[in-house]
C-alpha cells in the first residue's frame, strides 16, 4: 500500500478541485461591472455570472426583489456572449468528469487497501481516473481563461431592457469565481498527474533466512 500514497493525495486533491469547480460554477461573481447610472443599480456594481446577472437595487424593479435583483439567462437568449455559453456547457462536463474521476479512484484505492491484487484492473482504474481529472481540469480552464480575457478587454454585452443593465460598463474586473476556477484547474491537474503516475508494486516471494 505504500505505493498508493500519491493516489490517496490524488483523491484528496481531486475532491477539493471538484468542490471548487462546483462552487465556481454556482457563483454569480464571474465578471464585476462598474456602472455610472445608479438610479436602478444602487451600488453602481453588477455581477455577471454564467447563469444570471445580479445587482443591488433600492427601487422595486421586480416582484419579489426589493433589494437584490437577479435575472436568469435562458438557453434561447441570443445576446449571451460565446464565452458564457461555453462556460455553461464545459463546467457541467467538468463536474461529471470530476465525479467519474473520484469514483474510479475510490474503486482502485478500495482494491488496494482490501488487499485485492488485481494488477491490471487497479492500474486501469487509476489511468482512467487520471484521464477524467485532466479532462475536467481542461473543461474548467477554457471558460475561466476566456472570461478572464473578456474582462481584460472590457467587453460589452447587449442586455435587453428587461435586465436593467447597460450594454457596457465603465470598468469591469474579475470576480471571485475566476480565481476559484483557476485553483480548481491546478488541483485537478495535480490529481490527474498523481493518478497517472501509479505503478503496481513488484512483489517477491523469496523468504529471507
Amino acid at each position: 500500500t505504500s505505493t498508493s500514497h500519491l493516489q490517496l493525495a490524488a483523491f484528496a486533491l481531486g475532491t477539493i478541485g471538484w468542490i471548487l469547480c462546483t462552487i465556481s460554477m454556482g457563483l454569480v461573481e464571474w465578471r464585476v461591472w462598474h456602472v455610472d447610472n445608479t438610479t436602478i443599480i444602487s451600488s453602481g456594481i453588477a455581477w455577471v455570472g454564467i447563469w444570471k446577472i445580479c445587482f443591488i437595487s433600492y427601487l422595486h424593479v421586480s416582484s419579489g426583489y426589493k433589494e437584490q435583483f437577479c435575472h436568469k439567462f435562458s438557453g434561447y437568449d441570443s445576446f449571451i456572449p460565446h464565452e458564457i455559453y461555453v462556460a455553461q456547457g464545459l463546467l457541467l462536463i467538468a463536474m461529471v468528469m470530476g465525479l467519474l474521476g473520484l469514483t474510479t479512484t475510490v474503486f482502485a484505492l478500495r482494491n488496494i487497501y482490501m488487499g485485492i491484487s488485481r494488477k491490471t484492473l487497479i492500474t486501469h482504474f487509476f489511468l482512467l481516473g487520471g484521464f477524467f481529472y485532466i479532462f475536467a481540469s481542461l473543461c474548467v480552464l477554457v471558460p475561466v481563461s476566456w472570461n478572464f480575457y473578456s474582462v481584460a478587454q472590457n467587453q460589452s454585452i447587449a442586455f435587453p431592457p428587461s435586465y436593467y443593465m447597460p450594454s457596457s460598463p465603465t470598468a469591469q474586473e474579475v470576480g471571485a469565481a475566476i480565481p476559484i476556477g483557476i485553483i480548481a484547474v491546478i488541483l485537478l491537474l495535480l490529481s490527474g498527474t498523481f493518478s497517472l503516475s501509479y505503478r503496481f508494486p513488484i512483489t517477491t516471494n523469496t523468504d529471507m533466512k
